[in-house]
């Protein structure tokens, strides 16, 4: 490991609290062992469940660093024991179970892609996660076929704006809410049929009116709560709801008649704790399906803000003001 310092710098999060719990701090450059390599990060996205865990509400998954941070992009600069695919220098992107707030990670050969083409370091560190969560969900778990309606919740989100990429680039229409006019229209920049917003529209009655009364096929959501029954109301006949997170509650009285009559499928999945194996199976298949979209224009990364490392407290307070468009990136 030539050339490797022995220590870098990390965030921590010495107790759970606001954006300010988050201190920059000193750790050993950690070895790669068999099967992993090590990466000198260049940026790494910023996402909800960061601040989750910051306040102490998402737990690392067992035998995962501390460290916050799920991706991150940079250069392999050494090489764990029977790894086979990348090699010293190589530039990647790479999925995580943590630690991508720091100058280096090690992570497992199978979770890191080559970069996205025309997506340069500073921006692919913002991929991994938010393309994984919406390929797994929305493709696989959901089934989205081209010309079923779609419908990202929170669509100027990282997760959103994906998913209206993804959505629209194998041929859905696409419905997105957002929380103001201006976002509404950034749903439509993305590629968005209709951006709707939701303190001034029932994302209900234009879903209908947008179908003619048929309903939506598969609704992406990160809400939960009284969403829910709204969105069994607005799903057509085979419909499909799937969760990525419940930021308005997990409990909530829903009339599942609706889902018995019209044959929906309810459905949700965590990402970070997935095996190293299920995790590389999203990997292989972004690599194939997806990174082609980037070389033809129909996806490419939405940075709102970069924020050097130490600033991460300020990156998370902005992520929960909600002000942001697009993804919030860390640099180092």
């Amino acid at each position: 490991m030539a050339n490797i310092p022995d220590v870098m710098h990390a965030i921590e999060i010495p107790r759970p609290g606001g954006p300010n719990a988050l201190k920059i701090g000193k750790r050993p450059v950690p070895e790669p062992k068999a099967g992993e390599v090590l990466v000198k990060i260049a940026s790494a996205g910023v996402n909800r469940a960061d601040t989750l865990q910051r306040q102490g509400l998402y737990p690392m998954p067992p035998g995962a660093t501390d460290i916050p941070g799920l991706e991150a992009a940079g250069e392999v600069v050494a090489l764990g024991p029977d790894v086979s695919r990348f090699k010293v220098g190589d530039a990647v992107c790479a999925l995580l179970s943590g630690g991508g707030y720091a100058e280096f990670v090690n992570v497992p050969e199978p979770q890191c892609m080559a970069l996205p083409p025309k997506v340069d370091l500073a921006a692919a560190g913002g991929v991994p996660e938010t393309f994984c969560t919406v390929w797994t969900n929305v493709f696989e778990r959901a089934a989205l076929k081209p010309g079923e309606v779609f419908l990202a919740q929170g669509g100027t989100s990282g997760i959103g704006y994906t998913g209206i990429q993804l959505a629209k680039a194998f041929g859905s229409p696409v419905l997105a809410t957002a929380g103001s006019d201006e976002k509404a229209r950034a749903c439509e920049a993305f590629g968005a049929d209709r951006g709707i917003n939701y303190n001034t529209e029932d994302f209900v009655a234009v879903g209908k009116e947008f179908t003619n009364g048929r309903g939506v096929d598969v609704i992406l959501d990160m809400v939960g709560g009284d969403y829910i029954p709204r969105q069994l109301e607005l799903l057509a006949r085979e419909g499909r709801l799937c969760f990525v997170a419940l930021m308005g509650g997990t409990v909530v009285e829903a009339d599942f008649g609706l889902i018995h009559r019209k044959h929906l499928t309810v459905t949700g999945s965590t990402l970070r704790s997935r095996t190293i194996e299920q995790k590389a199976s999203i990997c292989r298949a972004l690599e194939a399906k997806v990174w082609p979209l980037f070389e033809s224009g129909a996806c490419s990364p939405v940075i709102y803000k970069t924020f050097p490392l130490d600033q991460a407290a300020e990156a998370h307070a902005l992520m929960e003001s909600s002000q942001h468009i697009g993804k919030i990136m860390l640099e180092t």
